[in-house]
């Protein structure tokens, strides 16, 4: 039976085509670390994060030429575009006239009251939504002299004062983020946002760190919130190429059982009894792997006596040693396979499977 507490009910909105909150599938959503004025350079690594199941890209808007490029970026991608801006309006009226499907931006920061006024008119005709972003360091000075630290409740309070900005603007087209490199801060930021608003909730730890740290970081703070039905839409922050944002955020979901999309790879850790080179062979699958995105479960064991019974949920998976391995489904034996050959075995009948190429090419192009 599932622990999962029933989601919070919060508002509808689209970002482009995508639709967030009121109940529809949280989305995965990732942010480049191209220079946005090199627009090439920028779709090139927006298509290797479509590959990998992004839903949703933010750029960098820093200045006037990046803002030039928004158009060509945008007509060369197939996910929702988000302009980040910070401190100049001007950047986010530019974004909106190149088409860009959503603003990331705090209204206090970009100006006076003429200005968010300009900005919400400007994202209202073209029903763009905007998402109120505080980090735990950006908080007002005021707030700051008043809480002490950024606590959680000076988040909130940050937050609702910019959300009331572009409310008295007659704009509710909003979602709402609270990031903190501290775990427990940011769970309870969102935890208490969500008692005062319904507005859809994007869900992420700030500056988590390593591949390593920020994966555990955002696997407790975006897991346990989640859990607890907060949140409408997510980001893995990972100090690291974005793309491997993505396989951790559908990781955690998939763990909930929130969304089902894509492989989900069960491996051995290895032991004594391992006689093969396991560890870079789940390492080059797992990379080949996850541009599917059917939902399958793959097994990779390291012992041909007890691997395909303690995998026998999987799908599809090999096990080997001593020379040789073998092809199982649903733990059950298919056929003996030379262990030279067990990966690429493997692959074909992931393809076969799934109906989807996998990269059998990319495969033989990390043969030692």
């Amino acid at each position: 039976m599932s622990t999962l507490l029933p989601r919070r009910s919060s508002r509808r909105i689209h970002v482009g085509p995508v639709p967030i909150g009121g109940g529809t599938p949280i989305v995965v959503q990732s942010m480049t670390n191209t220079d946005t004025r090199d627009w090439r350079a920028t779709v090139n690594q927006i298509r290797r994060l479509e590959d990998a199941g992004c839903e949703m890209v933010r750029v960098a808007v820093v200045d006037e030429e990046a803002v030039q490029q928004l158009d060509r970026i945008k007509g060369s991608i197939a996910i929702p575009l988000i302009a980040d801006i910070h401190f100049d309006h001007r950047l986010a009226l530019g974004a909106l006239k190149k088409g860009v499907d959503g603003l990331r931006l705090n209204p206090g920061n970009i100006g006076g009251r003429h200005r968010v006024a300009r900005v919400a008119a400007a994202a209202l005709e073209r029903q763009v939504p905007i998402r109120i972003g505080v980090n735990s360091g950006s908080i007002e000075k005021e707030l700051l002299a008043r809480y002490g630290h950024p606590t959680p409740e000076a988040m909130v309070e940050s937050a609702l004062k910019h959300v009331r900005l572009l409310e008295d603007e007659g704009f509710d087209l909003i979602k709402i983020s609270l990031k903190s490199s501290d775990v427990l801060d940011t769970i309870a930021s969102y935890r208490l946002l969500s008692k005062k608003t319904d507005y859809p909730l994007h869900l992420g730890v700030t500056e988590a760190g390593t591949v390593v740290d920020g994966a555990v970081k955002s696997a407790l703070g975006i897991g346990l919130l989640l859990l607890e039905g907060i949140g409408d839409t997510l980001r893995v922050s990972l100090t690291s190429d974005p793309e491997e944002e993505i396989p951790v955020a559908y990781s955690i979901l998939r763990s909930l059982r929130l969304r089902n999309r894509g492989v989900e790879l069960i491996s051995c850790p290895t032991c004594g009894r391992t006689e093969m080179e396991l560890i870079s062979l789940v390492q080059k699958a797992d990379k080949v792997l996850r541009k599917i995105r059917t939902p399958l479960k793959v097994a990779i064991m390291g012992c041909v006596v007890n691997g395909p019974g303690e995998a026998r949920e999987a799908d599809v998976g090999i096990a080997g040693g001593r020379g040789q391995g073998i092809l199982f489904k649903k733990g059950e034996l298919v056929e003996k396979v030379p262990e030279g050959d067990l990966l690429t075995r493997l692959l074909e009948e992931v393809e076969a499977m799934t109906g989807e190429k996998v990269s059998l090419k990319e495969h033989q192009e990390q043969q030692p």
